[in-house]
């Protein structure tokens, strides 16, 4: 592209959402280019990593055609890329009193030889009780992140990696970006930047909070971590909320905390401690029994990545009010990956001029209203 370039949709940020838009747009026949600020497969955000978590069960119904969105999405992806995106592990989300979890096939189950039956491994604490959700399961992150950037530029999008958006002006007619290379032009502009969305949208950024969390991943081939002894599973604690994804395909098993503390982006994010491995395996000891967590000889890979938290933890998607060429899509809290071709599909749509009133619930007038 030249220093003064004209796109239909420029895409800013190049994460799972950011990758999902320009391929489902690239897709669609639009002319999409896309940017990000840092160089491709950095870990300066919250796309990075091998796997991520999947399910149906949510806390209110109003999820429930977005997550079936999401479901059928990665299976689109799977028949266009020939790679297996998904493995369905089951999963158990143990919570003290009454969950909220519900969704198609979700089961409520309190005794415990029910439990042992579903999930072997995975001891639920005294005073819980647990939802059963049968969809649920693991995603393959990396690959996934790969298939929507090689998917995008075969349908003829252009991603370039290092480059950086200075400032944003809208008008009747789109946008004009200036970006750290060039000047550019577009019909409509997406910005999936993540934990940067505050920066991007200033009138917005009192609506993010930006947490540092801790991800721990065991050697693989321990068979208490594998399916059908292990699926995905939660324990809501007081502490934070303990997650666990089970070592599907040999990626391991992998345990995080949705707690951490406040984070300002721009500074590199800060390796885990010694400490923090330490805690997280404990963890993963102590819910899951059998599997062998020594810091120093089981741990493959201690991660660190970045939530970027609304007090509702739902999205925040949709056109800016006072700028319609604009699309926001961000601040997924923790849970946005397993979204990732229904929201790229929902983006394009938006850019198409479509209307998506079934996002009005992550939409960003309701957050305005707050």
């Amino acid at each position: 592209m030249s220093e003064h370039a004209e796109v239909e949709v420029l895409v800013v940020g190049l994460g799972i959402h950011g990758s999902a838009a320009a391929y489902e747009l690239a897709l669609r026949g639009v002319r999409v280019a896309a940017i990000d600020q840092f160089a491709e497969d950095h870990h300066r955000g919250s796309s990075h990593g091998r796997t991520r978590m999947i399910r149906r069960a949510y806390p209110n119904p109003v999820w429930s055609d977005l997550v079936e969105r999401a479901f059928a999405g990665w299976e689109r992806w799977e028949r266009a890329s020939g790679e297996t995106l998904l493995h369905r592990t089951g999963g158990l989300y143990a919570h003290r009193g009454t969950s909220q979890l519900q969704g198609p096939g979700c089961e409520i189950v309190e005794d415990t030889d029910r439990l042992r039956e579903l999930m072997p491994s995975f001891v639920v604490p005294d005073g819980h009780q647990a939802v059963f959700d049968p969809s649920a399961g693991v995603v393959e992150a990396g690959t996934a992140l790969g298939v929507a950037r090689a998917g995008a530029r075969a349908a003829g999008a252009e991603l370039v990696f290092g480059e950086r958006m200075l400032r944003w002006q809208a008008s009747g007619e789109g946008c004009l970006v200036e970006t750290s290379a060039r000047r550019i032009r577009a019909r409509s502009l997406v910005l999936a930047t993540g934990a940067w969305v505050g920066r991007a949208v200033p009138r917005l950024a009192d609506l993010f909070e930006v947490w540092r969390i801790v991800t721990v991943t065991l050697r693989s081939g321990q068979p208490p971590a594998r399916p059908p002894w292990l699926g995905a599973f939660s324990v809501d604690r007081p502490e934070g909320l303990l997650f666990g994804i089970p070592d599907a395909a040999g990626n391991g098993f992998k345990a995080g905390i949705d707690a951490g503390e406040v984070w300002d982006p721009e500074r590199p994010v800060v390796p885990p401690t010694g400490g923090e491995i330490s805690e997280l395996c404990r963890l993963m000891t102590r819910y899951v029994p059998g599997v062998d967590a020594d810091p120093e000889r089981d741990v493959v890979e201690a991660a660190s990545c970045l939530y970027t938290m609304t007090r509702d933890r739902r999205f925040v998607l949709g056109r800016l009010p006072w700028a319609q060429p604009v699309v926001v899509a961000a601040a997924c809290s923790g849970h946005g990956f397993k979204f990732g071709p229904a929201i790229g599909a929902a983006v394009a749509d938006l850019c198409r001029g479509e209307e998506r009133r079934d996002l009005d619930f992550v939409g960003v007038e309701r957050r305005l209203g707050q």
